[in-house]
């Protein structure tokens, strides 16, 4: 029998992973001064085209037509912003309407509004010797889908990418100050360009986990609020990836916990349960204003 506190943590780890897949990707947007609020609709986008790739593909072919859908989106939110200089609030607000809507259309039209012959391949945990063997933690960490993984590995890849080289180091010169990174070489649009794609396929490659390593399944609105926690996230890690992973942890217990509550049948109603994530993320948010400085471009309209 699975010990309990087992059990919560690996809920936790699986919880949190499309969170953190979702939050890494915003984290180097927003280091780039850009705030991209449609990685909500980006998840819903990836969740989507895993739905209907898997079914003909497989898994593997989930997960590309996952970062597809992601990528799609952020060209769109990326040719308002970039090229036009909309204000990237309203504009991250309508690339989530426009997916939400599309998103709803597609499934409608391709499997009815019920979705009922829906039969989509998952992916199962996949356990890592020595290990998972840990007492305690070995089960909850290591014996996970392979998303989960690809976590561990991109976490500390970006944070020595950010602070350890060039490249990095003009990301957050672009996020700090653009006008001067532009006049020292860097090439603002471009640079930022890439971190909205690269935005757009981890919170493609966030959606896909959902269907393909935890439900199973597609439904309207399937998001549910993702891409705000993982902005909070971002927020609550003070834009930098390690933190952003543990941030990511606190969100996923907090998810992981309203489930074992429910489990446990206590006599409250359910809205309060399924309220959790977002009261934490209200709190969190509430905890850190006034504590923690963004970059100091974010959201900025300039014209590169």
């Amino acid at each position: 029998m699975t010990d309990p506190g087992t059990a919560f943590l690996a809920a936790t780890v699986r919880t949190a992973t499309p969170l953190a897949l979702a939050a890494l990707g915003e984290v180097v947007a927003e280091r780039a001064g850009v705030i991209n609020i449609s990685i909500e609709g980006v998840i819903l986008a990836g969740a989507l085209g895993a739905t209907v790739a898997a079914r003909t593909w497989g898994i593997a072919g989930g997960f590309a037509a996952a970062i597809l859908g992601g990528v799609a989106l952020a060209l769109v939110f990326a040719l308002f912003v970039l090229w036009l200089h909309a204000d990237q609030i309203i504009t991250g607000t309508a690339v989530i309407l426009f997916a939400f809507g599309l998103t709803g259309t597609l499934y409608r039209a391709l499997f009815g509004a019920t979705g009922a012959a829906l039969s989509i391949p998952t992916i199962g945990p996949r356990r890592i010797p020595v290990l998972s063997s840990i007492p305690e933690i070995g089960p909850a960490f290591f014996d996970q889908p392979v998303p989960t993984y690809a976590v561990y590995l991109l976490t500390p890849l970006l944070w020595w990418w950010m602070y350890r080289t060039h490249s990095g180091l003009a990301l957050r010169a672009v996020g700090e100050a653009p006008a001067a990174a532009q006049a020292a070489g860097v090439r603002v649009r471009r640079l930022r360009l890439y971190a909205i794609l690269f935005g757009g396929i981890t919170g493609g490659v966030a959606g896909g986990t959902l269907v393909l390593a935890q439900v199973g399944t597609f439904a309207e609105g399937m998001s549910a609020g993702r891409g705000f926690i993982a902005i909070a996230i971002v927020v609550l890690g003070r834009w930098n990836p390690a933190g952003v992973a543990v941030a990511a942890l606190v969100f996923g217990a907090a998810s992981a916990l309203q489930y074992l509550l429910q489990a446990l049948g206590l006599a409250l109603p359910y809205q309060l349960f399924l309220a959790l994530p977002y009261l934490l993320t209200l709190a969190a948010l509430a905890g850190v204003a006034g504590r923690v400085h963004a970059p100091a471009a974010l959201a900025r309209t300039d014209e590169f």
